[in-house]
């Protein structure tokens, strides 16, 4: 596996994937700076070796089509912020007009290529698309985690053209590594918790790592399938009626493979989806018609944080309650609040995944756990088992 650390670019070109689909606010502001600044050192490494860097990334889906309120444009000020440097624009990301930029890049400059979505060929991963942005680098560098599992033009085929000259960058090695020591390499014992709405959504990811943890903690909306197939009463809680025997399925799998599964024993419950509902704490497997789970319970805590302290290697994937309702937030933040206790004692762990990234950086962990994935559906699909395409590229 070849990293930035491979290579020295003095007097060369870097062409870089990086990932700056950032949101913007109604003025075109950049309103979180993660990603830039996730890719930083990155850029700084090439700069710092006496050599250029040309960044390449895409912003929205604008299917193919130029959309002014979609240009990198807009992120310029802010990436030159974030990397101290004056960044250089080129309205093309590809073509005469985009070579010509490159050529007149001295070393130790930045640029910025032009939202690569503006080519549809960019997503159909187009042979003739790559090989134009070929001619923008003499070396591949991809550091977008967050595309990873596109096989597009410029995270996939580009890296052909580059046989030799081809690497990870920063933060693509250190989200590889994150995951790798989670499914591969982690200290014993491993735990996996599992949160979120629907069993159906992690069945992939539960069947794929059954084989790799220790105990497995599943939360959320998924908890009352489970509850419901094996006889309990969940009242109006969301729930997969048609899951309910895969439910069953994965608790004989993982009993088959010595994996310890922890349910919710107990819930506060509401009489209504809405922040300011009555609310009592039941049985999760008792409750009342009317009523629906919408947290986990002071004794499911109490489970959740003896199991969290005694494992050495910990993935989080979900939320355990509906955390964005500030009444049904607080299992979320016990459970962060013990993953970040057991990360004080020597533990490592791994946030990803959509949601349970967003209740991190809300409720302020992100600097209390060992690593939080920048790719939402790059890292599912890694803990699902899959080779990501932006992956297999760099290393074949």
């Amino acid at each position: 596996m070849k990293t930035i650390e491979d290579f020295n670019f003095e007097n060369k070109k870097a062409l870089i994937r990086v990932d700056f689909n950032v949101p913007l606010d109604d003025e075109f502001n950049v309103s979180d700076t993660n990603r830039i600044e996730a890719a930083k050192p990155t850029i700084i490494k090439v700069l710092e070796d006496g050599g250029s860097a040309v960044l390449m990334s895409h912003l929205g889906r604008p299917k193919g089509e130029r959309n002014p309120d979609l240009s990198l444009e807009h992120i310029c000020k802010t990436v030159s912020e974030v990397l101290g440097v004056q960044v250089k624009f080129v309205s093309e990301c590809s073509g005469e007009v985009a070579e010509t930029a490159v050529a007149e890049l001295e070393m130790g400059e930045v640029l910025l290529l032009e939202n690569l979505r503006f080519h549809s060929e960019e997503t159909s991963g187009d042979q003739n698309f790559a090989e134009e942005l070929t001619k923008l680098g003499d070396i591949y560098v991809n550091d977008a985690f967050g595309t990873a599992h596109r096989a597009h033009a410029s995270t996939t085929v580009v890296a052909k053209f580059f046989p030799q000259n081809k690497c990870f960058g920063y933060l693509m090695s250190k989200e590889i590594a994150a995951i790798e020591k989670v499914m591969q390499t982690g200290e014993k014992p491993v735990l996996a918790i599992l949160g979120g709405a629907k069993v159906s959504s992690k069945i992939t990811i539960i069947e794929n790592i059954l084989d790799k943890v220790d105990h497995l903690i599943i939360g959320g909306g998924m908890t009352y399938t489970f509850v419901k197939a094996k006889g309990g009463k969940v009242g109006d809680s969301i729930c997969e009626d048609d899951k309910m025997d895969l439910a069953m399925e994965i608790l004989r799998k993982a009993e088959e493979k010595g994996v310890k599964v922890h349910i919710p024993v107990d819930v506060i419950a509401a009489d209504d989806f809405a922040n300011n509902a009555n609310t009592q704490i039941t049985g999760s497997d008792e409750i009342p018609d009317g009523w629906q789970g919408l947290d986990a319970g002071p004794r499911t805590l109490e489970n959740f944080k003896e199991v969290i302290l005694q494992c050495k290697t910990i993935l989080w994937n979900g939320p355990v309650g509906v955390f964005e309702m500030e009444n049904f937030a607080k299992g979320t933040i016990a459970v962060g609040n013990f993953i970040d206790e057991a990360t004080q004692n020597g533990s490592f762990s791994l946030v990803g995944g959509g949601d349970s990234v967003a209740a991190v950086k809300q409720f302020g962990f992100e600097e209390k756990v060992s690593y939080v994935s920048t790719g939402g559906g790059a890292m599912l699909e890694s803990l699902e088992g899959k080779t990501l395409p932006g992956i297999a590229a760099i290393m074949g």
